[in-house]
């Protein structure tokens, strides 16, 4: 299991953990112990496993859990392939916002059934996503909130990706009067 880049669990029906790889040590709790036979919310520190004293799968947010829904029907014989899902996680005194691939396989060993579970952590992707649209003239890029900001070309000269182009409101007033004359409002044929 520590040939996969990805974090890789082996969990039991009620996502307790049996045994998960290198990859995904950096998300555990400290230690084995602190780990194995513990629920994958409590494992992972997901804020809803802190929700009730019961722990992870108790609470009433844990009916959409993705990872539990996913550990559920790979048990039921249903192929579940990369299936996006979000995560609160306590990162020391923090929440982070953990977005990850799910995708689970159940299999049979010495007479118990447990789930394969990976985890493939798009957390930089998604922040990334947010990077778009970006101005075709300033390069700036605008933001959810509609605020214009400059991107730095590392990203797209290391990140092979694909930006959409849009004009911001500072450029469409500077440079739109060159690209559509029917917007001047002054010059040849204009304010006579």
């Amino acid at each position: 299991m520590d040939a996969f880049p990805s974090p890789v669990l082996i969990v039991e029906e009620d996502l307790r953990v049996v045994a998960y790889n290198f990859a995904a040590a950096p998300m555990m709790a400290e230690g084995t112990d602190g780990v194995l036979k513990r629920r994958g919310g409590e494992a992972l520190h997901c804020i809803r496993a802190a929700e009730t004293p019961d722990g992870c799968g108790r609470s009433s947010a844990c009916s959409d859990c993705v990872v539990r829904g996913s550990v559920g029907e790979a048990l039921a014989g249903r192929k579940v392939v990369r299936r996006r899902a979000r995560m609160e996680l306590v990162r020391g005194r923090e929440v982070a916002e953990v977005y990850a691939l799910v995708t689970a396989s159940a299999f049979d060993c010495d007479g118990a059934t447990y789930v394969l579970l990976t985890l493939e952590d798009i957390s930089e992707l998604v922040q990334l996503k947010g990077l778009l649209p970006i101005c075709a003239w300033c390069k700036r890029v605008r933001d959810d909130s509609d605020y214009w900001e400059n991107v730095d070309t590392y990203f797209a000269s290391r990140l092979d990706l694909e930006f959409s182009h849009g004009i911001c409101p500072g450029c469409a007033e500077k440079f739109a009067p060159t690209v559509h004359p029917s917007r001047r409002t002054s010059g040849p044929g204009k304010g006579r």
